[in-house]
């Protein structure tokens, strides 16, 4: 017989449930990411979430006031990307509904689970500044709308979660026509499809169903003429950076906030209160982003990072990397300083022949990450105080790392530089300026100049249709990212590769640097040469093996 109510217990299995949904659909779910690089984000982001908030249940009660009160914590702080920060914000709603029940002496019984979803649905739309309909938002919506209904119906728990699932399942296959990316795409939403695990979680729980299992992703219906969708939803390149970060503001300063914001950027979500606030944005002006925060209250905790430059490594070690680990998979033993006076460098990279370049310019130690791998600040604190010297700079190689690389010097005894190094590329010019015998200060600024000397550029596969400031994409074109996003879109590597450098080549530069990707060839790398040497014979080109995945070639010119 199906239980009443939605105990403390049951609710946390609940939780955990979903995790492990979310965990074994999470490859499913960023695949339906509209952007057309390998770039899964949405289930990673949604999974990492819900670890933060499992892991903040561990040591709670099983009594529902406290259990509602870690879970909202946890989904806060833990919300990562745009779809976790809504996510967050949905169980925030849950949680608020039970934990205020649990108060007044009542216990969530369908009709309560029912209020719960409708305040979770409310809590999502407020907290985006556009809501967007063909989203999560829709499904939550419409799955919520179902659920009061079977409750007000007479319907127990179990009605009132397949009430739930069914019209959000129904909500999820409509997305498509509701906006116009999606359907360009060929996808569903994929922060809705990560969502309808929620109540594939609890029917297990109260029904003893199974969780269903990763499926292929959902084909979504043709496109609908003359869909009533902004012109601008169907590009994919319109705002290029994401910044997220915690706010320590006043509640009634945070309506100025959000105003200042739409102003500069759009998928703005902004979720809290009593102080604290989870912000999230896309815009192409990062230090107005961050300036907005400052002007009413202390963010901290700031990620930015480049959706142009981000890519997935599908693989469990994401979710659970390894960072700077020895052969025995452990962290770095920690060391003395022995030699206060001198400098190293701890570098982030991934593919052997990158660690291999890198050690061999000076660093001492590479931990594993790039994009969408980013390491943790522990990981790299424990790099860090692996090494005898009193001084470290940290190359992160990546926009996404570089504020967590920017807190491992105030928790560590070292004086830490951080030299914002957005690719390898640049990393790796910037060791040509390096000196073990300077400060990390000194090392910073030299380090830095060479840094920004360098054009980075990159070439890498379409794993979907879409559309760009270069043309329409096909799934299995070869793109050429540049400075300025896409700015080159072709049936093959080699005509890719050489689009892109025509286009960024200028005549000053001297040196053009290729480094080699896992998935590159031989005669593609011949050809690009060739290209070079044909059409802009005064560059020299040096090139290196890389193994990087998923991005065949990295380019640097100089």
């Amino acid at each position: 017989m199906a239980p009443l109510v939605l105990d403390a217990a049951a609710l946390r299995r609940v939780i955990a449930g979903f995790h492990g949904g979310l965990a074994d659909h999470r490859q499913v779910i960023d695949n339906l990411n509209v952007y057309p690089v390998p770039d899964g984000d949405t289930g990673t982001n949604m999974t990492l979430t819900m670890k933060s908030v499992v892991e903040s249940l561990d040591g709670v009660a099983d009594d529902l006031e406290p259990l509602c009160t870690a879970l909202a914590h946890g989904a806060l702080m833990g919300a990562r990307g745009n779809s976790g920060v809504i996510l967050a914000q949905i169980l925030r709603g849950v949680s608020g509904v039970f934990r205020d029940a649990a108060a007044a002496g009542a216990v969530p019984d369908a009709p309560v689970v029912a209020q719960a979803l409708a305040a979770a649905s409310e809590g999502a739309y407020s907290a985006v500044a556009r809501p967007v309909e063909g989203t999560i938002l829709t499904v939550i919506r419409e799955a919520s709308e179902s659920a009061q209904a079977a409750a007000a119906a007479g319907g127990g728990l179990t009605e009132v979660f397949d009430a739930a699932r069914d019209r959000g399942y129904d909500a999820l296959e409509r997305t498509p026509q509701m906006l116009a990316v999606l359907a360009e795409a060929g996808v569903v939403d994929a922060g809705g499809a990560g969502l309808l695990l929620l109540f594939d979680a609890c029917l297990a729980e109260i029904d003893g169903r199974p969780m269903p299992e990763a499926p292929e992703p959902p084909a979504p219906p043709a496109p609908v003429a003359g869909a009533d969708v902004p012109a601008e939803e169907s590009s994919i390149a319109d705002l290029r950076y994401e910044v997220m970060f915690l706010l320590d503001a006043p509640d009634p300063s945070v309506d100025g906030f959000k105003a200042a914001w739409q102003r500069i950027g759009d998928s703005i979500v902004v979720v809290g209160g009593d102080g604290i606030w989870n912000c999230h944005i896309h815009t192409d002006d990062i230090g107005a982003a961050i300036e907005a925060g400052i002007a009413v209250g202390r963010p901290h905790r700031i990620q930015v990072t480049d959706l142009l430059d981000q890519a997935a490594e599908h693989s469990e070690s994401f979710l659970e990397p390894a960072g700077a680990a020895d052969e025995g998979g452990s962290p770095p033993a920690p060391a003395e300083i022995t030699e206060a006076d001198r400098c190293s460098v701890v570098a982030v990279g991934a593919g052997e022949g990158v660690e291999a370049i890198l050690t061999s310019m000076g660093v001492s130690r590479v931990v594993a990450g790039g994009q969408s791998m980013n390491p943790s600040t522990a990981e790299l604190l424990a790099a860090v105080d692996s090494l005898p010297s009193g001084h470290v700079v940290v190359l992160p190689n990546n926009k996404n790392i570089i504020g967590v690389a920017e807190q491992v010097d105030g928790e560590t005894g070292r004086t830490v530089g951080v030299v914002p190094t957005r690719s390898v590329v640049e990393g790796i010019s910037s060791l040509m300026a390096f000196s073990v015998d300077a400060t990390a200060a000194d090392n910073v600024a030299q380090m830095a100049e060479a840094a920004a000397a360098v054009t980075a550029a990159e070439v890498t596969q379409a794993v979907r249709d879409a559309t760009s400031p270069a043309g329409p994409i096909a799934a299995g074109d070869w793109l050429g990212i540049g400075p300025d996003g896409i700015m080159a879109v072709e049936s093959d590597a080699p005509a890719a590769a050489a689009a892109l450098l025509d286009a960024i080549v200028e005549p000053d530069h001297e040196l053009l640097t290729v480094i080699v990707g896992a998935d590159a060839d031989a005669a593609t790398t011949d050809a690009i040469a060739a290209h070079v040497s044909e059409s802009h014979p005064d560059v020299e080109v040096e090139v290196s093996d890389g193994g990087q995945p998923l991005y065949p070639y990295y380019f640097g010119l100089e």
